[in-house]
């Protein structure tokens, strides 16, 4: 599987991801939206035969309309779900992840905590102090945001298209999702409606993924490893944010008096803006509908290897320990 993945898939999209980054907007979008204006045509058409009692027209049309979604279906199988069993990120790169105890986990938090108050300060703030927006700015320096981490791991080292924001972002939002990979156009298509401070750690994430990272627990890892080690002060703070909102996730549950000696040494008043403006941003838009989603999403991992399912997003903890000196 991996020889299919690596030497077939991964060229063939990341070929496709520099043909769509011809253009500004979201191929897979488009083609989304496109599809579904299409499939909403051809029912209401399957439909006009029924008038007519010409059931075998209307069936006919129904059959046509769900080969071609299997087709689909058989496309995105080919062409993303298979990397869920080729060999990991984990067993290519070499890093080990293994046991280790709480006082670990603290260690590797308070770094992060450390690192992120470090450069809160220097990041772009509106005149409230909130995370500046400038997705424009951030999408343009997604170029090299895998220098660094690439020479770490050359298996990261990829020519890709550039991400793209999505012009339906509040509805990734209303689902409770920031991005989205393609595999159809090579496209890391990020949610621009989603908070500023963590749109960067975002396009590094949904990158991660044009290179074939496809579990989300280790695309969290490497987005996360890739925006703190590409030199550019607004990645690093992002990523290092999100990196510790991952280790908080873990860390509070089994010992939350260290976290809230961590959160009163390192947190500076920016950073607790941040943290703020990310829990009210989602605490507003949870739903029903978010929670169906997620319902639906945790299924499709499951149902490809990824035994975590929606929890594998904080499985990357033990990837950030391991990797942290």
């Amino acid at each position: 599987m991996g020889g299919w993945v690596f030497g077939v898939v991964a060229p063939l999209e990341q070929t496709l991801g520099r043909f769509w980054g011809i253009f500004s907007f979201s191929g897979a979008e488009a083609l989304t939206a496109a599809a579904l204006t299409g499939t909403g045509v051809w029912l209401l058409w399957a439909v006009v035969p029924l008038w007519r009692k010409q059931v075998g027209h209307s069936l006919r049309r129904v059959f046509a309309l769900a080969a071609t979604g299997l087709w689909l279906w058989a496309g995105l199988c080919w062409f993303w779900n298979a990397a869920y069993y080729a060999p990991t990120f984990a067993q290519q790169s070499g890093l080990k992840v293994e046991p280790y105890p709480v006082e670990r986990l603290s260690q590797v938090t308070a770094y992060y905590a450390q690192h992120a108050a470090r450069l809160s300060a220097e990041v772009p703030r509106d005149q409230e102090g909130h995370f500046l927006r400038d997705t424009e700015a951030w999408f343009e320096a997604a170029d090299g945001v895998y220098d660094g981490i690439a020479e770490q791991f050359p298996l990261l080292e990829a020519n890709t298209g550039r991400p793209k924001g999505l012009v339906c972002s509040r509805l990734q939002s209303l689902l409770g999702f920031t991005g989205v990979y393609f595999p159809f156009t090579g496209e890391a298509n990020v949610n621009v409606d989603a908070p500023a401070c963590l749109i960067p750690a975002t396009i590094a994430h949904e990158m991660a993924h044009q290179r074939m990272v496809a579990s989300e627990q280790e695309a969290n890892f490497v987005g996360i490893a890739a925006a703190i080690t590409s030199g550019h002060t607004t990645y690093a703070y992002s990523g290092y944010l999100f990196g510790l909102i991952q280790l908080c996730n873990a860390l509070y549950p089994v010992a939350p008096e260290v976290w809230s000696a961590i959160a009163t040494t390192y947190f500076t008043p920016e950073m607790a803006q941040d943290w703020r403006d990310n829990n009210e941003y989602w605490a507003a838009l949870s739903s029903p509908m978010e929670d169906a989603a997620e319902q639906a999403y945790d299924s499709f991992l499951k149902t490809n290897g990824q035994e975590l399912g929606i929890r594998s997003y904080g499985a990357c903890v033990d990837l950030l320990v391991a990797w942290t000196e």
